[in-house]
C-alpha cells in the first residue's frame, strides 16, 4: 500500500475549513496539515510571514525522530508533542496516522483550549482522509489529466 496520499478538491476544500475552524475556535496564530513526507497539504491563520515549507518539513523531521524515540521505548508512537516558546508554542498531533496537525498560538490561547479543539479537529480530519483513502484505493475518480487529449498536447507545443 502507497503511503502517498491523493488529495481531491473536495476533501482539500474540507480540510482547508477545519484549519480555518480550528484556527478561529482555539484562537491560534496559525494551522497547517502536513502529510508525514514534510507537504502542507492544508494552512490557516498567520501565515505569510512563516517559512511553510522549512516548518513542514522540520515538522515532518521532529514527527519522525519522535517516532524513533517511540521505538525505542516500546510505545507505538506518541500521539501529540508541545514546545513551549518565549513568544509562540507548538502543539503537533498525529492524525489518522497519515498527516500532522500543527498549531502555533501564543498568549491569546491557553494549551487547553488548543487541545480540546485539536480533538475535534482530528475526528473532523480522520473522517475525511477515510473517505480520500477509499476514493485512492477505487480508482474510478477521474484523473486530473483525463480531459487532456493527443491534440491538446499538440495544441501546445505548436503555438
Amino acid at each position: 500500500m502507497s503511503n502517498q496520499l491523493v488529495m481531491y478538491e473536495e476533501e482539500l476544500a474540507q480540510i482547508s475549513n477545519i484549519c480555518d475552524v480550528l484556527q478561529r475556535d482555539s484562537n491560534a496564530k496559525a494551522v497547517l496539515v502536513i502529510d508525514k513526507n514534510g507537504q502542507a497539504i492544508a494552512q490557516s491563520g498567520e501565515v505569510e510571514q512563516l517559512d511553510v515549507t522549512s516548518l513542514s518539513s522540520l515538522t515532518a523531521g521532529n514527527v519522525a525522530a519522535t517516532g524513533g524515540i517511540a521505538q525505542l521505548l516500546a510505545e507505538k508512537e506518541f500521539a501529540g508533542q508541545f514546545h513551549e516558546g518565549e513568544k509562540t508554542n507548538v502543539h503537533i498531533s498525529i492524525v489518522g496516522a497519515r498527516v500532522i496537525l500543527l498549531v502555533l498560538f501564543d498568549e491569546r490561547s491557553s494549551l487547553g483550549l488548543v487541545r480540546l479543539r485539536v480533538r475535534k479537529a482530528a475526528v473532523e480530519l480522520t473522517h475525511v482522509l477515510e473517505v480520500l483513502v477509499k476514493k485512492s484505493e477505487s480508482g474510478n475518480q477521474p484523473s486530473v489529466f483525463a480531459e487532456i487529449t493527443d491534440d491538446d498536447i499538440d495544441n501546445l507545443f505548436n503555438d
